[in-house]
């Protein structure tokens, strides 16, 4: 490997240590590094076995000498870092000092918990509310929906439960469900002014006769007689579902077909959950939104712009009922790296018990992300990062993760843990007891450490390791037991090694491969939930039966946990690395 690649792999890992308070991360080194350098990824394996050597150097050193040594070889990386640490602001909201308050709102579909899909959209509005002081309405968008996507009794609380986590401080409650009233009063209006008309057209008729085409269906030259008697007939049962709906004049030579004469009510027979059948004919959204937005003073809307079709349909209705007109605010479509978001298939995977429930990982509902043991601070900071830009973006979850384990680091206190333990023993050990006291936290001595104790008989002893580290293992590697001793492997099946020596120093001048294990007496039984839904056994060192619920640990070489129950055993949900 040449010297320029060595330094290359040096400025990346320092920097990455210093913007996650001095641990470096390999996996976002490596990507970082080929990012850079396209042509280095035919040797990606073999950067990642020079990064890790190099962050495990790196690691060592403190925060202080990490920056200075930065600084002597890649000093423009470390004003970069400092750029990146300032503090983002979102910009101005456009005509805010034409209104006396600021109010926004939030409008979830209760069809189930908001996720992180739904997250961007909350802090944004909360974050403007509290920037301007104004007043912020949680707005639940209740009309019927369909039988696919439909409302869940339980989402309306688990909506508020998501939204008090996050620390969104909303001033109004409002239920669309209970003023369908208003709705019909100015869908009356509407149709009695001549801006909206009763259509009797088959859906696909409709479609390719004449939204297609851009021609006008008869029924928009009925009379306003003819088009009352109509609506007075759809609310009184006398068409079924999809037999008649109420469509606006937006103009059947609307550019986009989209908005050509858009539905503005239909009927819909289905039960309520919270009215019940009171209502057989229920607003489209986008018609509630307009008359909600006019009528609870709306004056910024802040959406995605995948919902601009939204936005020029309620401007339309706004001008038809001479209302004025809110600012619109957009940010760009985002999507999430490797994650499917389906509230609809989330429930039916929780009603056949596939899923455990709404905080189920593979949710990604904020139940789930607190579960995991991921902050609320984390989650807010993170789509504060990402601020108000239109541009579209794919959005890994590792950069959540980076910024979770930068908060939730120095709170979790470290133990050993074996997945799929494997025993290995060890001869020609020359005491009769070998010790291990590993800190609770490398960069907290003064919370003292853990005394892991194992028995030597006629020169033997017995580890538990994970079945991961023996299948990498080869004859005459020499192995460091994580502050116990350093080994030399003979025998793989089974797995048997010596005594090689005692010192950390030795196992570094050997460049000796570091790996965590558990005593074969006294350790812990402990099942691990990944975010893929598949759970882990192994067992942790003794201390590990000190554990409470809800503490967040690190147990090394494998990831962030938060220790969801203690009893019968040890059960924790897995955060990430």
């Amino acid at each position: 490997m040449s010297k320029n690649l060595e330094q290359i792999i040096l400025k990346h890992a320092l920097a990455n240590a210093i913007k996650f308070e001095g641990k470096a991360n390999q996996k976002a080194v490596i990507g970082k590094i080929i990012a850079m350098n396209p042509e280095l990824k035919e040797q990606a394996k073999k950067i990642g076995k020079m990064v890790s050597l190099v962050i495990e150097e790196i690691n060592k050193l403190t925060l202080d000498e990490q920056k200075k040594k930065l600084l002597e070889i890649a000093p423009e990386l470390l004003e970069e870092q400092k750029r990146e640490e300032e503090v983002k602001e979102l910009p101005p909201l456009p005509n805010a000092d034409s209104y006396k308050k600021i109010v926004m709102r939030l409008a979830p579909y209760p069809s189930g918990p908001l996720h992180i899909g739904n997250t961007r959209m909350v802090v944004l509005n909360d974050e403007y509310v509290k920037k301007y002081n104004g007043k912020l309405i949680l707005v639940f968008d209740d009309t019927i929906g369909s039988e696919e996507k439909r409302i869940i009794p339980e989402a309306y609380d688990l909506i508020k439960e998501g939204l008090e986590w996050l620390d969104v401080k909303w001033h109004q409650e409002v239920y669309k469900s209970d003023r369908i009233p208003e709705f019909y009063k100015y869908c009356e209006k509407l149709i009695r002014e001549g801006e909206a008309y009763v259509c009797l057209c088959e859906a696909e008729e409709w479609r390719k006769k004449y939204k297609e085409t851009g021609k006008s269906c008869p029924h928009r030259e009925q009379t306003v007689e003819e088009n009352m008697e109509y609506w007075k007939k759809m609310l009184e049962g006398n068409f079924g579902e999809g037999r008649a709906v109420v469509r606006l004049k937006t103009g059947m030579d609307y550019p986009d077909p989209a908005v050509r004469d858009h539905i503005i009510m239909r009927i819909s027979e289905r039960k309520h959950p919270r009215v019940g059948s009171k209502y057989r004919v229920w607003p489209l959204l986008e018609f509630s939104w307009a008359i909600d937005d006019h009528l609870l003073g709306a004056t910024h809307i802040l959406r995605g712009k995948d919902l601009i079709k939204e936005d020029i349909i309620e401007q339309i209705i706004w001008k038809k009922l001479n209302w004025p007109s809110v600012d619109f605010i957009h940010y760009g479509i985002i999507t999430f790296k490797g994650l499917k978001l389906s509230k609809s298939k989330a429930r039916r995977l929780i009603e056949e018990r596939i899923y455990l429930g709404w905080d189920d990982p593979r949710t990604w509902s904020l139940q789930s992300l607190r579960r995991r043991g991921i902050k609320a601070e984390a989650v807010r900071r993170a789509m504060l990062d990402l601020g108000l830009s239109t541009i579209d973006i794919e959005y890994s979850p590792e950069i959540l993760y980076a910024i979770n384990r930068k908060m939730i680091d120095p709170e979790a206190d470290r133990y050993f843990f074996a997945e799929s333990p494997v025993k290995l023993t060890i001869t020609k050990i020359p005491k009769e007891k070998i010790e291990a006291k590993p800190l609770l936290h490398p960069d907290f001595p003064e919370r003292g450490t853990r005394k892991i104790s194992v028995n030597v008989e006629k020169e033997a002893a017995k580890v538990l390791i994970s079945n991961q580290d023996k299948e990498v293992m080869k004859i005459n590697n020499i192995i460091r037991l994580k502050d116990l001793i350093n080994i030399t492997v003979k025998k793989l099946d089974p797995l048997e090694a010596e005594f090689h020596s005692y010192t950390i120093e030795e196992a570094r001048s050997l460049n000796a491969k570091i790996i965590h294990w558990v005593p074969t007496t006294e350790n812990v039984p402990i099942t691990i939930l990944k975010p893929d839904g598949k759970s882990v056994n192994g067992l942790g060192e003794p201390q590990c039966k000190q554990l409470k619920v809800n503490q967040l640990v690190q147990f090394e070489r494998y990831g962030f946990c938060r220790i969801d129950q203690t009893e019968p055993q040890i059960f924790a949900f897995f955060a990430h690395n």
